[in-house]
């Protein structure tokens, strides 16, 4: 039996760890042709499994595979759906201070979700929960999706499968179901959708260079809105899906700065999620105030302990911010976790395994001494 709580929990994650060095070897080899797909997984499962083992023995409620088996937080996935394949980006994504691989993907047929490989990454994952912890899928949301498909459309149009991003759009929200619908199936109760399409709104050097006016962002905001809602429509009341809004996070480096007050009603009051994990490390992250906006009973997660830098947070600081943002959501919905995950792609934030844990360690001690639990 898994944990009888589900998340968002008082310690918690996003998700993501540093690749072991034998896995990056392994996935390197079989890039050469040195190993076979048999080969790998081999190397996957097991280092897996013993990233479960050390996420419980952290104390964590959740596990996760890590994201072990991609290569980045949200292309593997939408390279999982029928209709969509890898192919060169035309313009690599600039950080600061970074730049990524010329990786994205692009539509190559009607959109389908069946037999989408997480699935069964999720069934291997599902083996380990036990009294104590629950397994959590991770996967981009529907707007990130939206928002990689739809801006490739240049480079790679996609005019003889739709018509319009519209139809489009409703293929997404369909394919989208269908694995949800598999991996509830499969015994899944934790689904995380990480997005990185609101904060790009927050910052209007971003929307500048990318020609966004304000009815763009707008406009934007509310077909943000509305995909992920007609995803999480309907879904079953025992399946939790929870988001992580982030601000971009390649080897240590962030793509978007400003605070969440410019999307804030859409995203808080309107988005149908049980759960946000904010980013709140930094001053790129702004103040608490938005969280005002957070609508019903839904629960905030502080992401204040930084997923990008080894240096460990004073944890008196810590307290003192979350009872800041208990002026705004009742410290009983407000838990704590990292930023970010540690390896949001397989290069990995700048830090070491053992710091990672250390990290970890830090908001378990927080997380008991605030909330007891």
């Amino acid at each position: 039996m898994a944990y009888s709580k589900n998340a968002p929990f008082r310690a918690d994650v996003v998700g993501s760890y540093l690749r072991p060095a034998e896995l990056k070897q392994a996935r390197a080899d079989f890039a050469a042709g040195i190993i076979d797909a048999a080969g790998l997984k081999a190397v996957e499962d097991r280092l897996i499994t013993e990233l479960v083992a050390k996420q419980k023995a952290a104390g964590l409620h959740v596990i996760t595979d890590g994201e072990f088996r991609r290569g980045w937080w949200h292309f593997d996935f939408m390279w999982g759906f029928n209709g969509v394949d890898h192919v060169a980006a035309a313009h690599r994504v600039a950080f600061h201070d970074e730049v990524t691989p010329a990786d994205t993907a692009t539509v190559t047929g009607k959109l389908d979700g069946h037999d989408h490989p997480f699935v069964e990454h999720f069934k291997f994952v599902k083996q380990f929960e036990d009294g104590n912890t629950v397994a959590r899928q991770t996967m981009p949301s529907p707007a990130q999706t939206r928002f990689v498909l739809t801006g490739n459309k240049t480079a790679y149009p996609y005019d003889e499968y739709y018509k319009d991003d519209d139809e489009l759009t409703a293929d997404i929200v369909a394919a989208y179901r269908q694995v949800i619908a598999d991996l509830y199936a499969a015994g899944c109760r934790n689904v995380q959708f990480d997005d990185c399409t609101w904060t790009r709104l927050c910052d209007r050097s971003v929307r500048e260079r990318l020609g966004w006016s304000d009815e763009d962002a707008a406009r934007l905001q509310q077909e943000n809105l509305d995909v992920i809602n007609a995803v999480i429509a309907d879904q079953p009341d025992d399946l939790a899906i929870n988001t992580h809004i982030c601000r971009g996070n390649f080897h240590s480096a962030w793509l978007s700065s400003g605070g969440y007050a410019p999307v804030a009603a859409k995203l808080f009051g309107e988005e149908n999620v049980n759960a946000y994990y904010l980013e709140f490390d930094d001053d790129r992250s702004g103040d608490f105030a938005p969280l005002a906006e957070v609508s019903g009973d839904k629960q905030v997660v502080l992401g204040l302990v930084t997923s990008k830098r080894p240096e460990l947070e004073d944890p008196e600081a810590i307290k003192a911010r979350i009872a800041e943002a208990a002026q705004y959501v009742p410290l009983e919905r407000l838990c704590l976790s990292t930023q970010c995950g540690f390896a949001s792609t397989e290069e990995g934030n700048k830090l070491t395994e053992e710091q990672q844990w250390a990290k970890i360690a830090l908001v378990r001690s927080i997380a008991e001494e605030v909330w007891g639990e």
